[in-house]
């Protein structure tokens, strides 16, 4: 009796202990949303959403990004302009290496932010200033906490934690980029990761990319690709849905039910059964982990 009365007040406390400490998922949730554009024209259409969404003209404070560009002085006084012309109030760029973000306190200035803007460039320069620092913290506790962040092109690829970063690694031939499905040629490394169920490529539809992210989701088949083409944009809402907007297409591949994924002898990749999925401007699909990327809906 008395080793099943102390099994019973083992099992009792231990789930008073379990009620007691949040689940992963509930101290995970995401209140953010991310606002991720292809590239090309920033419309009307995208820009003012990506403001409305992180507290409007008059109340949002909004912080660009400048680093993925060549000349970062001049993209961020371009970028801040371009949030005033539309009526944004509070707007300030930051521009900064990683010892700085390293800094004591460096962080805190993005205390507040409600809308933070990556600018397009080379999306290395933006992960070598931010990963791993006390900044790169703050910006994932901020989206948790309800944070709009919005980027394009660069600023676009910076969101999943896997990240393209442009280059390939077997064919060196610039002039005839992205010609095969091949494994290890597509280099990939860590993004800043606001989105770890979906990996981003951007001026996907302009640039012909499929071939690219093909390869990518081949080799990462538990993630579906996102192809996000120029002038066009993807909402990704807490609750997994994404919207799209602009004036493109988003490309969807999905290899997670895929079967005999593979490379031959030279390298080429290949598989069966997976999923292509278009979206247009208003329309939805759906982004959870434990499901196909493609169950579509319409406004």
């Amino acid at each position: 009796m008395r080793h099943v009365a102390r099994l019973a007040f083992t099992i009792v406390t231990l789930a008073l202990i379990a009620a007691a400490v949040p689940s992963r998922a509930t101290a995970q949730k995401v209140k953010g949303r991310l606002v991720i554009v292809g590239g090309g024209e920033r419309t009307s259409e995208i820009m003012d959403r990506f403001i409305e969404l992180a507290g409007g003209r008059e109340n949002g404070r909004f912080v660009v990004f400048p680093m993925a560009s060549e000349t970062p002085d001049t993209a961020g006084m371009r970028l801040t302009a371009e949030f005033k012309s539309r009526g944004a109030k509070n707007v300030a760029w930051l521009l900064f290496t990683k010892e700085q973000a390293s800094a004591p306190g460096f962080a805190d200035t993005l205390n507040g932010a409600t809308g933070i803007w990556f600018g397009g460039g080379d999306q290395v320069r933006h992960t070598a200033a931010i990963l791993g620092t006390p900044v790169h913290a703050k910006l994932k506790e901020l989206y948790r906490q309800g944070t709009v962040m919005g980027g394009t092109s660069a600023g676009a690829a910076i969101m999943s934690r896997i990240m393209i970063t442009g280059d390939e690694l077997i064919n060196k031939d610039t002039r005839n980029a992205f010609v095969s499905i091949m494994k290890g040629n597509i280099q990939t490394v860590e993004g800043v990761g606001f989105l770890d169920n979906a990996i981003i490529d951007q001026h996907f539809v302009k640039r012909k990319r499929l071939n690219r992210l093909i390869s990518v989701v081949l080799e990462h088949p538990t993630v579906p690709g996102i192809g996000i083409d120029e002038a066009t944009a993807i909402i990704v809402n807490p609750d997994g849905t994404c919207d799209v907007l602009g004036e493109g297409t988003v490309v969807v591949f999905d290899a997670r039910r895929a079967t005999g994924i593979h490379a031959d002898k030279a390298g080429n990749l290949a598989a069966r059964n997976i999923s292509l999925s278009i979206y247009s401007a208003g329309e939805k699909f759906i982004l959870k982990s434990n499901r196909p990327a493609s169950q579509p809906s319409t406004r």
